[in-house]
């Protein structure tokens, strides 16, 4: 931050090309197939259709956009849809063979464009990248590439859903991918929405989905904890993205208790716990409250008040503040009314360390540069310290919803 103005580095934006300007980021012998693809191609998200579309991979717009809401830099996940998939990414794995090696073809081509877009703003964007989890010594060969050409925001970390057919997260099968991860230096990151099962149109089955998805994406952090990534890979980093963060300190006392317990009954051979603890404390190491301390972070999107109050339980050093642009459910063009409404009143070197210190240190981001970009643009410090009265009439932010401050899976 500078002396009157924060640094507001967003560590949860979206982005991804328009459809056709994918072709050239495939290989060669995949155009033919991508153009009898994208000729009957109907995409389902409203958003992707409408004249605002453009958001996502307008690099013009987007910086003027974000700027304008008090924003220097973002972490930029996806957002658009790949090559031949059907819908998002992060599903469950294809059916065929053919339909792996052109989804692998196609998140390739997302992740050779993110690298292309994240270079037109130099030191502004840190592009998340993509992989598949059915071919692990695919997934290390690009995480390698991905590293090389610079995309810091790390990777992005596919679900395992019930009925996936893929091995759980805990699974030692994956234990090439952290190891590569914790050696290069990449943050693995788990985003809301990666994780749940098909349910169906009906309207109960998309109850249900709002109900159960950030559930669905917590359990990467006790899968990774008790399958004992962090022990085997001490410098491994995990970052759980827009999925609240107010659960954090009631979980990690759950994690605790049943650490505690199934250790604790593991040296009671013969009692009828003891086999769900066998071996529990070799394999997995330091308890999860001491990982999550020393190896996990949260991606806080629009962060809303009750969260804040649970920081110091969370980890001051752990939040990481985002806006979720360009979705509606975001805080732009109000995100300075979303930060006054969560942090005003606290010390000021804490909200640095939410809006922007945290995700310098997570993503790599250089803070004296993004600093002498704040000085123009960034929220005055005097203007988050006032207390947001009314929030905006047109907002869409849940935040600023009635009784959306008040709880959050």
């Amino acid at each position: 931050m500078t002396d009157d103005r924060y640094t507001v580095i967003s560590a949860d934006c979206h982005a991804g090309a328009d459809l056709l300007d994918y072709k050239p980021y495939l290989e060669a012998r995949h155009h033919e197939a991508f153009d009898v693809w994208a000729a009957t191609y109907v995409n389902p998200y409203e958003d992707l259709l409408a004249d605002t579309a453009d958001k996502n991979w307008n690099s013009e717009r987007r910086l003027a956009e974000l700027e304008e809401d008090g924003i220097v830099a973002e972490v930029v996940f996806p957002n658009t849809i790949p090559p031949f998939f059907p819908s998002a990414s992060l599903m469950a794995p294809a059916p065929t063979r053919e339909e792996f090696a052109q989804r692998w073809a196609g998140l390739r081509a997302h992740n050779r464009w993110l690298a292309d877009f994240c270079a037109a703003a130099p030191g502004r964007r840190a592009g998340v990248f993509q992989i598949l989890l059915n071919d692990v010594d695919e997934a290390v060969r690009e995480i390698r590439w991905a590293h090389e050409a610079g995309l810091t925001g790390g990777l992005l970390l596919p679900g395992t859903p019930p009925g996936s057919g893929l091995p759980e997260l805990y699974s030692s099968t994956y234990d090439p991918i952290w190891a590569t991860c914790a050696e290069l230096g990449v943050p693995v990151n788990h985003h809301a929405g990666s994780a749940s099962p098909p349910l169906g149109d009906e309207p109960a089955a998309r109850a249900v989905f709002m109900v159960e998805t950030t559930w669905f994406s917590h359990r990467a952090l006790w899968h990774l904890i008790f399958g004992g990534a962090f022990r085997r890979h001490p410098s491994l980093k995990l970052v759980l993205t827009e999925q609240g963060s107010g659960w954090i300190p009631g979980v990690l006392d759950m994690l605790d208790y049943y650490h505690g317990r199934l250790v604790a009954a593991a040296s009671k051979s013969g009692t009828a716990e003891s086999k769900f603890g066998a071996g529990l404390a070799e394999s997995m190491g330091k308890g999860p409250s001491t990982v999550w301390a020393e190896n996990c972070y949260v991606g806080a999107s629009f962060m809303r008040p009750h969260e804040v109050g649970l920081r110091d339980r969370i980890g001051l050093d752990k939040v990481m503040w985002g806006s979720d642009y360009p979705h509606d459910e975001g805080t732009y063009p109000y995100s300075r009314e979303a930060l006054r409404l969560a942090y005003a009143g606290l010390p000021r070197e804490e909200i640095a360390a939410m809006l922007g210190g945290n995700a310098a240190r997570v993503y790599g981001f250089d803070l004296s540069y993004l600093d002498s970009l704040a000085a123009k643009v960034g929220p005055t410090v005097d203007g988050l310290a006032e207390p947001l009265g009314a929030p905006p009439a047109d907002a869409t932010s849940p935040v600023f919803a009635p009784g959306g401050s008040v709880r959050v899976w």
